[in-house]
């Protein structure tokens, strides 16, 4: 399947303009037309999910859970631990690039699994403490407690996906406008664990869950472990590899092209290329938001069942120039997020024709000249 380019999907989308699917602007744009008429109708999957039933009911088939993660949690939960352990006597020199390379991988690649295992996709929704648990688990080795967090506010991305206070993966106004240059939006990436994991509080506070307390505890109480016991440059490795795998590293360029608006109108984007092997999949992200509860090893399986569904719709192939081009191309960054829906038959090309109407009829009627006593305007 060749990617495809903007201009060849024009006449596709223009086709779906009452899909939801397609209907999507950037936070950007809506933070500087807040005034128009916006609606938030509803996550536009459940339109996509609704109608591949209707025609491939067998797609249900998919559905279900898959033990599995947890042995691969495991292994990486091993090997980060065994290498926490030889490391601990590192010469800085070799322990940085360690830290990016190896350490960044594999705790990036434990966040996909408590991704997965958030959507209850490692015991099923029968076991929710069994996949709590595993996902502490997984959490181990990144060093800072999150799994219990993000699986509460991820919840809200699927359900609320796109609306700009709910969903809060969607950057703030101050993002939006803070972050415009090629050397602000570097700052922004290298920061980026910092900004996602305080936004969530200061956008839609949720309150604390038993669960998550634990999840702390679990978590301090093994970072002072490592301390002790191994020292400082073990618990570097484990700490900052979590810290850049989600800023300036190739799996972080997920977060990127999954919901910016590379492509105009296009609500999720996918990533079609190796790394999936990593981050279990997470970038048929398309299929992913279709259903949610299709775990990560059949999620390809959607598009040899429902293949016009998917065939047609662009994707990247390269999560490296996924973020060059976020740092670098003018019309990307925190602002180009996909956000909000417009009303129905009106698209973004209506919205600026029709903002810039009123703004020239507001100016027209507000500064009127006398024209041979007639008021012209």
């Amino acid at each position: 399947m060749a990617p495809l380019t903007p201009g060849s999907v024009r006449e596709k989308i223009t086709e779906k303009k009452g899909s939801l699917f397609w209907r999507n602007v950037t936070v950007g744009f809506k933070v500087a037309n807040v005034d128009a008429p916006w609606e938030y109708t509803e996550e536009p999957h459940v339109q996509r999910r609704q109608e591949i039933l209707k025609k491939y009911p067998e797609v249900k088939k998919l559905f279900g859970y898959d033990p599995m993660v947890a042995v691969f949690v495991s292994g990486t939960v091993a090997t980060q631990l065994v290498l926490a352990y030889l490391v601990r006597d590192a010469p800085w020199p070799i322990l940085i690039p360690l830290t990016w390379i190896i350490s960044g991988t594999l705790n990036h690649s434990l966040g996909g699994a408590i991704h997965e295992i958030g959507h209850n996709l490692a015991f099923g929704h029968k076991h929710p403490l069994a996949n709590r648990a595993l996902g502490m688990l997984a959490n181990i080795p990144m060093a800072v407690p999150l799994s219990v967090t993000y699986k509460k506010y991820h919840s809200d991305h699927h359900r609320y996906l796109g609306h700009d206070t709910l969903d809060v993966d969607i950057p703030s106004v101050i993002e939006t406008k803070l972050f415009r240059h090629w050397t602000t939006k570097l700052l922004w990436l290298t920061i980026h664990p910092l900004i996602h994991g305080v936004r969530p509080f200061l956008k839609n506070p949720v309150p604390l869950l038993l669960l998550e307390v634990i999840n702390f505890f679990v978590q301090i109480t093994f970072d002072i472990g490592v301390l002790y016991f191994l020292g400082p440059r073990s618990l570097f490795y484990l700490l900052v590899g979590t810290l850049l795998s989600l800023g300036l590293h190739p799996l972080a360029g997920h977060f990127i092209s999954e919901h910016y608006l590379f492509w105009k109108g296009q609500a999720t984007a996918n990533y079609y290329g190796p790394l999936n092997f990593f981050i279990y999949n997470l970038g048929y992200h398309i299929e992913h938001h279709d259903f949610p509860y299709i775990p990560f090893r059949r999620l390809p399986q959607l598009q040899s069942i429902a293949p016009e569904f998917y065939n047609d719709i662009p994707y990247h192939t390269s999560w490296c120039r996924v973020l060059w081009d976020f740092i670098f191309r003018d019309d990307m960054g925190p602002h180009a997020r996909a956000v909000g829906y417009l009303p129905q038959g009106v698209d973004e090309d209506d919205m600026v024709r029709l903002a810039a109407k009123a703004k020239a009829e507001k100016h027209s009627s507000s500064n009127g000249v006398e024209n041979g006593g007639k008021k012209i305007s």
